[in-house]
């Protein structure tokens, strides 16, 4: 009897009315009198039927908690679970309000089919509600200088207690909130609530405040890392410096002041430059100079090497006279002839 019971849920599950996947979320912790949403996905042509939401470790015995043929469990609804259905996004989604350490258990999104021979299509997920602190982001970062803020959130058991915030790995440097649940000072300020958060923000952030830290109250906390980045005008500044270090390594160009009637301009040097003939430019006076110099050198040489003797006496002249060399031999019955002198013979 036993086996056929059970052969017969296996075959009622495989008949095309299971077909309709209904897809949710995975598993969920969350605090204490926090409230929690949960989406449930279905197919899309069962928009026109009833969701519902129910809470129980096997679906078939399940407890239905809210449905959305129920007035008491819409939106406008008086109960502590609220189901919507959105047909356009083929989801509904489930609200749970204030939830209790007593409602941690197995939960089940569901779309009734009808019918004897078709079972519904479920989803399910385990939900977690527990006492303790969590933190919006774990992971947060700021600029040198800047401030940056971290929200601590806390279950509704710890609405009383004091807050702290302390650096990990440092003893004695926690720092705690007073009667009105606030702590004030120059690089830190924290503030709380009273309901579900308290917030601490870290003022002119310094690069030794990158590390660790913890969300603390009573015996639960939440580890937070803190980082720094250096500060945004360094980086502008260096790139200032090398650019004007760059610059040094060329000239400046000179700018002049011209006035003319109607408006002044100003020109720089470069300009003046492009406007002067060519033969004001400075490489072509150096080079008619040059030529000028090289000429009047030439002609000095000249003038030097053909000077004209003041004594016309026979030795002077033989003196002034340049003498070549003769080879013994070269030369037979010459005859040299020198003015206003007697010819010689040579043998």
């Amino acid at each position: 009897m036993i086996f056929l019971l059970l052969l017969t849920i296996l075959v009622l599950d495989q008949l095309p009315g299971t077909l309709c996947t209904v897809t949710t979320v995975g598993d969920l912790t969350v605090l204490e009198g926090y409230s929690i949403t949960v989406p449930c996905h279905y197919n899309p042509q069962y928009t026109s039927h009833v969701k519902y939401w129910c809470y129980g470790r096997m679906r078939e015995f399940c407890s239905s908690l809210a449905r959305t043929d129920d007035p008491e469990s819409t939106q406008h609804g008086k109960g502590r679970v609220m189901i919507a259905d959105d047909p356009s996004q083929h989801v509904f989604t489930v609200t749970m309000l204030d939830p209790t350490e007593g409602d941690s258990g197995w939960y089940w999104c569901g779309v009734e089919l009808g019918g004897m021979w078709n079972a519904d299509s479920t989803a399910s997920l385990y939900i977690s509600v527990i006492q303790g602190i969590s933190v919006v982001s774990s992971m947060v970062s700021g600029d040198e200088g800047n401030s940056v803020s971290v929200q601590c959130l806390y279950s509704k058991s710890l609405r009383s207690s004091e807050k702290k915030w302390c650096r990990s790995g440092i003893l004695n440097s926690c720092m705690v909130t007073d009667s009105e649940g606030t702590f004030s000072s120059k690089s830190l300020l924290i503030h709380d609530d009273r309901k579900t958060m308290f917030t601490v923000t870290l003022k002119q952030l310094e690069m030794r405040d990158s590390g660790w830290y913890w969300c603390a109250s009573g015996q639960h906390q939440e580890a937070v890392h803190v980082s720094v980045t250096p500060r945004a005008t360094t980086l502008a500044t260096t790139r200032v410096t090398t650019r004007v270090t760059t610059r040094a390594t060329t000239p400046f160009p000179v700018l002049n002041l011209k006035t003319t009637p109607g408006s002044p301009t100003l020109t720089s040097s470069n300009d003046s430059q492009k406007s002067r003939p060519f033969w004001e430019t400075p490489l072509v006076v150096c080079l008619v100079v040059l030529l000028i110099m090289t000429v009047l050198l030439a002609l000095w040489k000249l003038r030097q090497c053909y000077k004209k003797p003041k004594h016309r006496g026979t030795n002077e002249i033989s003196d002034n006279l340049p003498v070549c060399s003769w080879r013994k031999g070269g030369f037979k019955n010459t005859s040299v002839i020198f003015l206003n002198t007697p010819a010689i013979h040579m043998l």
